[in-house]
């Protein structure tokens, strides 16, 4: 929903950056493959030895053998003290084949999952859970056959190679596939090391396939650093990067987490965390789903609109298969989605949000009206990373490729009508008052003020991130019309597509009034 609108590109605070005059071409419209299916654009149109020479004759000295006989020994004894070099077998390996593999000299038999590892004390006691064992008052620190009992399933006989292989080696090579079986085995065994090779490899492979069961086993053995990798790839690509596989993997306490943080990158509008929420929760409750990303919404709406005849009268998440969702969805701004006309009558008819909620959140948004239009409200003053990052307005944008485009997002701002404009490296804020169309009311004030943080961000392939700007959180004021540059661009470091994901606050909430937040008890 929304229409579009034409705008003229501003360039006045470009200008004021540059102190020259610029070739204006003519703006032209961004790929919109991905924003197609968004709530929240209105798109503007606008807007690099030498050679000794030798004589013909040669002339001959007393002593000249001998210099040449020096020179010649000269060269000769750097090679007299460098040692010959000798392919040899290695310490290490001859170590690890010999003791390890052959078991020569083994003093201790270790036998878990049917098999037999025959083994060495010495070298065992690099383990912490060995070293207790043998250095205690247990009675296996005697004994010379060991029958180790495996609680974990995530443990198999292959991890347990790797792990046991690993005390008698330098190296260990750590495939993805096996790293969480890996990771049990080293955490049972106490092998810091190699635990820590493995949350290395973890961070250095987290990609759509692996981030869900990285996270889940992170969680269990305490790889907190990996735990937090695995989030901001989450919060980076669950939106930009949208996948049914990985939809069906997210869990209701991650997903949860992700909605609720103001990190996370969203793409066009608050709506579009409602809609991918949406289809989330579909995929939970009908995993059997095998369809296209292209065709995952219009089987969600078919879906709940038969829930909505089974449930009639009951907001989807006041139903028994609901309830479970509901700490996921109050983490929604709802107040961003009902200040856009066409995404309010969606999540009305959608009956998935108990009327309560958005009861209330209707009170808010007219009080906050009210506050802006009459009590002489022109904006934050200061920064409250609290209210920012509880409360600020969540938008996104992608631009496929290196162009001009200049946009807003839609929905009512409380007469704040800004346009971004991306052009020439540079991206600008404009408050549009009277130079251009739009799409409602906007306010005279003289002056308005603006809470913003900007952050571009570009991706390799598995979602990692290549490169990456922020403004971090500042207080923008601006006159009628003005324009203000809030990021010059550095080429050589800039790569498309790129994303764009802003956190806006129009209004500081008032103390005492209630948030939309819910408790998580639906009852409440």
């Amino acid at each position: 929903p929304g229409a579009s609108r034409v705008l003229g590109q501003p360039r006045r605070a470009l200008a004021q950056q540059e102190q020259g005059a610029r070739a204006r071409g003519s703006a032209r419209r961004p790929d919109t493959g991905d924003d197609a299916a968004g709530y929240g654009f209105c798109y503007c149109p606008g807007s690099h030895k030498r050679k000794r020479s030798s004589g013909a004759c040669r002339y001959c000295h007393l002593h000249s053998h001998r210099d040449e006989d020096e020179e010649e020994g000269d060269k000769q004894q750097p090679l007299l003290n460098t040692p010959a070099r000798k392919k040899l077998r290695s310490t290490s390996k001859y170590i690890y084949q010999t003791l390890f593999l052959n078991g020569e000299n083994s003093d201790i038999k270790i036998c878990a999952l049917g098999e037999e590892w025959r083994l060495h004390k010495i070298y065992l006691c690099q383990s912490g859970y060995f070293s207790s064992m043998f250095g205690g008052s247990w009675k296996e620190s005697g004994m010379n056959i060991i029958e180790l009992e495996i609680p974990d399933q995530n443990i198999d006989v292959d991890a347990l190679q790797v792990a046991f292989g690993s005390l008698y080696r330098d190296d260990v090579l750590i495939k993805p596939s096996r790293v969480v079986a890996i990771l049990a085995a080293a955490c049972m065994l106490q092998l810091d090391g190699l635990i820590q090779q493995c949350g290395e490899t973890m961070k250095e492979t987290i990609n759509v396939k692996t981030v869900c069961g990285y996270y889940t086993s992170v969680e269990i053995y305490g790889l907190d650093s990996v735990k937090k990798k695995c989030l901001e790839w989450l919060l980076n690509n669950l939106m930009t990067h949208q996948n049914v596989k990985l939809f069906k993997e997210l869990g209701i306490n991650v997903m949860k987490q992700l909605i609720g943080s103001s990190n996370l990158f969203v793409m066009q509008v608050e709506m579009d965390v409602y809609t991918t929420l949406k289809k989330w929760m579909f995929l939970q409750l009908v995993p059997s789903w095998n369809g296209s990303l292209k065709q995952l919404l219009t089987e969600t709406d078919v879906w709940f609109s038969k829930q909505r005849k089974d449930f009639e009268g009951m907001a989807f998440l006041e139903t028994e298969p609901g309830k479970p969702f509901v700490s996921v969805f109050r983490h929604l701004r709802l107040q961003y989605i009902i200040s856009d006309l066409a995404s309010a009558r969606i999540i009305e008819q959608d009956a998935i949000v108990p009327s309560e909620w958005l009861s209330s959140v209707y009170k808010q948004q007219w009080f906050a009206m009210l506050r802006a239009e009459q009590d002489r409200e022109v904006g934050p003053q200061e920064i409250n990373k609290e209210d920012l990052e509880g409360n600020s307005m969540r938008c996104g944008r992608k631009l496929a490729n290196d162009g001009e485009y200049c946009w807003c997002w839609t929905g009512f701002n409380f007469g704040f009508d800004l346009l971004v404009i991306y052009t020439n490296r540079y991206i600008i804020f404009k408050r549009n008052t009277l130079s251009q169309p739009c799409s409602g009311s906007v306010s005279l004030r003289p002056r308005r003020s603006i809470a913003f943080r900007l952050r571009l961000a570009s991706f390799d392939s598995s979602g990692k991130l290549v490169c990456s700007r922020t403004t971090g959180y500042q207080i923008l004021v601006l006159k009628k019309d003005q324009e203000q540059v809030v990021m010059n661009l550095d080429s050589r470091f800039l790569t498309f597509p790129l994303y764009i994901c802003c956190n806006f606050l129009y209004i500081s909430p008032e103390k005492g009034i209630e948030n939309n937040r819910h408790p998580e008890n639906p009852e409440n």
